[in-house]
């Protein structure tokens, strides 16, 4: 295999294990973990909604039901879209 610089095409710049992320991570450990588990539920066909008790097969809506189970854990997950919020709130 020919070397890249010999072709021509530059250096390719090597990433380095102490570069630090310059933002904060947006989802913690158990957000994470919450969503794979109810993804692995939606696979099985174990997952069932909470309002109607029919299975879940939507993989968006498998991962909203994780979100929300972390969120009622207290786990590190952003604030939903506040035109969710308001719709929520009109509804009830």
């Amino acid at each position: 295999m020919t070397p890249r610089f010999l072709l021509g095409l530059g250096a390719r710049k090597e990433k380095t294990m102490s570069a630090k992320r310059t933002t904060p991570r947006r989802y913690g450990k158990t957000a994470s973990d919450k969503v794979g588990r109810a993804m692995h539920e939606r696979k099985e066909g174990t997952l069932r909604s909470g309002g109607s008790g029919k299975k879940v097969t939507s993989r968006k809506q498998a991962i909203a039901i994780g979100l929300s189970e972390a969120r009622r854990e207290g786990a590190k997950v952003p604030k939903k879209p506040k035109a969710t919020r308001n719709a929520k709130r009109n509804k009830d």
